[in-house]
């Protein structure tokens, strides 16, 4: 079938089935045309526990679709594509725990240590960090988390985007070190894992320093899972929903170079928008999913033949709850 076949089967299944489809901010335009809801990571996992359909087919990455089962454990949770993201597989339990030991090793209690995790991680790290008294943060409200973290005189230990949390630290004033660079981290306020997105890993403060150059009035805007370099050159730092907010907000004539992930900022607006590298940072997992994906998803619904539906173990479940429950109370 074509696309256009696809699509208009996509639509007749919607029609037909008790089915919500969402996609994330990153999706190809044409998956992300189909969704009844879009949004970043956070907006997507509330929207979830409002909806009151049985069936939710989320297009993104696997733990968003883990952290949507956690919050509605009575949903079923399909994905057309069980696409995992690279920062989140560069940390699982077993590497938590030798982070926390190696921690230990270096003169700091167990009982000292406050975990934090980005939402950029696995359901089994985040039921290591909710055993542990810790939380989730996402990129919009890391720096108000780990606030609270920080009340409790405990250090904070941030998995895994070790950019967001060096990030987060710079802005409070605090100081920040990565496990392994070599630094005691004993002095230390922020202990960051060594994760990082592989996408805007690709933006350089040389990239930045081209479009100022070429536009000397243009406005520089980047994630904060950037480098602390390039987030520091930038004029404007916000999560993927506050760089929308921001740019939606700026006159159409004004100039923007966004360190982002490019299906995003193609969407943003087409005139006066740059993306800030040379290379085209798009992200190869959200990328996996198609159209034929995403029907042949809905079609296993209409056949009773369920594919690629998320399921948590109940204890990480529960715990993992329990770290994403303390983060919607802050």
């Amino acid at each position: 079938m074509t696309n256009e076949d696809y699509k208009k089967e996509i639509l007749r299944l919607k029609e037909k089935l008790n089915v919500t489809i969402v996609a994330h901010f990153y999706q190809k335009d044409e998956v992300f045309d189909m969704a009844d809801f879009s949004g970043d990571s956070l907006q997507l996992a509330q929207m979830a526990v409002q909806d009151t359909n049985p069936f939710l087919v989320f297009c993104g990455v696997g733990f968003m679709g883990q952290s949507v089962k956690i919050l509605s454990p009575k949903k079923r949770v399909l994905m057309p594509k069980i696409a995992c993201c690279a920062m989140a597989r560069m940390i699982d339990g077993e590497h938590y725990d030798t982070s926390v030991k190696l921690l230990e090793k270096a003169g700091i209690k167990k009982d000292d240590i406050m975990p934090i995790t980005y939402i950029n991680s696995s359901a089994e790290v985040k039921a290591k960090v909710g055993q542990m008294g810790g939380l989730v943060c996402t990129s919009s409200n890391a720096k108000k988390i780990i606030e609270k973290g920080l009340k409790s005189g405990k250090k904070i230990l941030f998995v895994p985007d070790k950019c967001l949390g060096q990030n987060i630290a710079i802005m409070m004033g605090l100081t920040s070190c990565v496990i392994g660079d070599g630094s005691d981290p004993k002095d230390a306020d922020i202990i960051c894992y060594n994760g990082f997105c592989s996408v805007h890993q690709l933006f350089d403060v040389e990239d930045i320093e081209f479009y100022r150059d070429k536009y000397p009035d243009i406005k520089i805007i980047s994630h904060p899972e950037c480098k602390p370099e390039v987030c520091e050159a930038s004029d404007f730092v916000g999560s993927t929903s506050q760089i929308i907010k921001y740019i939606k907000e700026l006159p159409k004539e004004q100039k923007v170079a966004v360190g982002t992930e490019f299906n995003l900022v193609n969407r943003l607006r087409k005139e006066n928008t740059y993306v800030l590298s040379s290379t085209k940072p798009e992200c190869p997992t959200m990328n996996e999913t198609t159209l034929e994906d995403l029907y042949n998803v809905l079609k296993s619904i209409e056949d009773d033949k369920i594919v690629f539906e998320v399921l948590v173990d109940e204890e990480v479940a529960k715990w993992a709850k329990v770290a994403l429950d303390r983060m919607f109370e802050i």
